[in-house]
């Protein structure tokens, strides 16, 4: 399928905020994509989710928090995180109306997305790749309570070894929130999807966990 790519510049405030767009010739849907706290939307985990969803049909708009944008390495507390969310949706949903517009995040850019939505900001539905549900080696630490209130379509897609998220919390957590949302594991995988002892790429990981994603999307309609 012929894929497009555009650099564009988000109006976010006094400040804007890079991103790059790919567009398949006839997408049957649209995806805002965020980056996790480490690392900005050109990280290859990313550009290889986003190619590969392109090629299922799902246009993606992956956009940059204005922290990253900066060179500063701490990430946006979440008033001017959720300022961002709010801005790249808007902006998508000008490029393509009328077609189902997801939010979907990696780590922190996934938690940002579903605070957005919990305060209000629209969505067709929300995809977390690797959803940060407490700091690794702190499970009584939680960052749960806003997700209970959700009725949207929501996807989890989760690493079985991922520090961020013990197994059997996340399966709580996901069953709390009720029938909208699913979980789906990756088995072996860390917090970036690695699986130990198979060599992949960060690009062709972030391709391969784009294979449910889209099901999930598709789907839906």
């Amino acid at each position: 399928m012929p894929v497009s790519e555009s650099q564009l510049s988000i109006p976010a405030g006094e400040t804007f905020l890079s991103a790059t767009y790919l567009r398949p010739d006839q997408p049957s849907a649209m995806m805002v994509l965020a980056h996790g706290a480490g690392a900005g939307k050109e990280h290859p985990f990313m550009a290889g989710f986003a190619a590969a969803m392109a090629e299922r049909g799902v246009a993606t708009l992956r956009f940059n928090f204005a922290y990253r944008d900066a060179g500063r390495k701490f990430p946006d507390r979440p008033p001017a995180a959720i300022a961002a969310w709010r801005a790249a949706m808007g902006f998508a949903a000008g490029l393509e109306p009328g077609l189902p517009l997801w939010a979907a995040g990696k780590s922190f850019g996934g938690r940002m997305a579903s605070m957005a939505v919990a305060e209000r900001m629209e969505a067709a539905g929300l995809l977390y790749l690797g959803y940060p549900l407490h700091p690794p080696g702190k499970p009584e630490k939680l960052r749960d309570a806003h997700l209970y209130g959700l009725t949207l379509p929501m996807l989890f897609l989760q690493g079985s070894r991922d520090t961020f998220a013990t197994p059997e919390i996340l399966e709580d957590v996901v069953r709390r929130i009720g029938p909208a949302a699913e979980l789906q594991w990756i088995e072996g995988g860390d917090h970036s999807f690695a699986v130990a002892g198979k060599k992949r790429s960060a690009d062709a990981i972030g391709a391969s966990v784009a294979e449910p994603a889209a099901d999930f999307i598709l789907a839906r309609g």
